[in-house]
């Protein structure tokens, strides 16, 4: 049986990294980290910041420091869903969820957030941003003005580099060519939508609500308002999908002419409604088999039609790679900011409060909303660069491997699992399918 591992590595859009013993391989989103600091530490980054956990313990967090020069992002977190999807297990809160919580509106949320990038911008002394990512969540039912009015705060505390990356996430349903066209007025550069398949019984197991053909038509609509760079999301290997399901999907894909497609395996995840129906029998739990097939079926498709792997679940035309995932993949620093946000800087990750409600009442007293945090040592960085540089199309440098380590890729290479491409190892065809088991005997003790 082919050995897939279908675990997220973010984000997800922005997700800090997952234990090594999951060795996630195909990701939905990437990694981060927040932090919450005390009252006034945030306006120092020489100070230790002071988080506090939920039981209000205080917490000594290192500095946060932003490296000069190097390449640094944002992600923004929008925690609402107008409804929540049966294989979801984000941080997202649908209205019936939030009901009666003053902390927890629209309006809260986006005074909260104003208030943590204020205090990101204090504490790291308003590094220039490269990357913007607002995910979510459906940041798309802000609308293009409450989109606008996040850009605005991203601004009103950091100065944004000439050629910033600017994306949100949207779903199709939500979504019109007056919002787009407002959305690249506003200063936005890309868009990720969430289609996940063009097979309507597909979308009925996944608990999606749009219709089949909705997002490839958001996808024109977006090229059509100015956006040079669209993303179409699709999930492969729901029980029930067929070849030719999968197949017709990527035809939408590609007739819609994107220039950039995310493809995720599908996850049961333990605590979401799929996982209930697996666990009663009502569904299939899913095959790594097909799995396998489907993968390269999409991906024999897609590069067919000029789209290159880039990263094993994405692929783009020239030029259409998302720098700020990039940014997540190699190692780069970011704040993450709002309900359950990761962030990366120097050797520290650090993750926010969860609950929106939660997530405002801790800015309103003061601080950031930090939950909680890790310090990296070396021996952590080096697993996380195999894992997630092994990934890339750019593959893995041999520098970064200790001699045993070199004498496993040596094996691997003669398995036809790896090739060299200069100083670097790149994962062949079937290598892409087995990426977990790789990086796992590459790092064995």
């Amino acid at each position: 049986m082919w050995s897939m591992c279908r675990r997220s590595v973010k984000e997800s859009p922005g997700a800090g990294l997952v234990a090594a013993d999951t060795w996630p391989i195909l990701p939905r989103k990437p990694p981060a980290h927040p932090i919450r600091a005390g009252q006034g530490s945030a306006r120092n980054a020489s100070r230790v910041c002071s988080a506090r956990l939920v039981d209000m313990t205080a917490v000594a967090v290192p500095p946060l420091r932003a490296t000069p020069g190097a390449p640094f992002g944002l992600y923004l977190h929008v925690p609402f869903c107008a409804s929540r999807c049966g294989y979801c297990d984000f941080n997202t809160y649908t209205p019936a969820e939030l009901a009666g919580q003053p902390g927890s509106t629209v309006a809260g949320w986006l005074e909260a957030l104003r208030r943590e990038l204020d205090l990101a911008a204090q504490t790291l002394e308003a590094p220039a941003v490269d990357t913007v990512f607002v995910g979510g969540g459906t940041p798309s039912l802000l609308g293009a003005d409450g989109l606008a009015a996040v850009l605005d705060a991203v601004r009103a505390n950091f100065t944004l580099a000439p050629d910033a990356e600017v994306t949100t996430e949207s779903n199709p349903e939500s979504t019109s060519p007056a919002f787009f066209a407002d959305l690249r007025a506003a200063g936005y550069t890309r868009v990720s939508l969430g289609m996940q398949s063009a097979a309507s019984h597909v979308l009925r197991l996944l608990d999606r609500v749009h219709s089949p053909g909705r997002a490839p038509a958001a996808a024109l609509e977006a090229r059509d308002a100015g956006f040079d760079h669209v993303n179409l999301d699709l999930i492969y290997g729901t029980p029930g999908e067929s070849d030719d399901d999968l197949a017709a999907s990527v035809d939408a894909v590609l007739a819609a002419e994107v220039d950039h497609v995310s493809a995720y395996a599908l996850v049961v995840e333990d605590g979401t409604a799929l996982a209930r129906r697996v666990r009663r029998g009502e569904m299939p739990a899913v095959d790594d088999d097909v799995l396998a097939h489907r993968y390269e079926l999409l991906d024999a498709r897609l590069s067919a039609a000029g789209l290159d792997w880039y990263e094993v679940s994405n692929w783009s035309r020239p030029g259409g790679q998302c720098r700020h995932n990039l940014g997540y993949w190699n190692g780069g620093q970011w704040w993450g900011a709002g309900p359950g946000a990761h962030g990366h800087l120097g050797a520290v990750r650090w993750w926010n409060v969860k609950h929106p409600n939660r997530y405002a009442d801790e800015l309103a007293a003061g601080g950031l909303p930090v939950a909680g945090f890790e310090e990296l040592d070396d021996d952590d960085r080096h697993v996380e660069q195999v894992l997630l540089r092994i990934r890339m199309r750019d593959g893995l440098p041999t520098a970064l491997l200790a001699p045993e380590e070199l004498r496993r890729a040596d094996d691997a290479v003669d398995a036809g699992l790896l090739v060299r491409s200069g100083e670097n190892l790149v994962l062949t065809d079937r290598g892409r399918l087995l990426a977990d088991a790789i990086v796992r005997d590459l790092l064995a003790d």
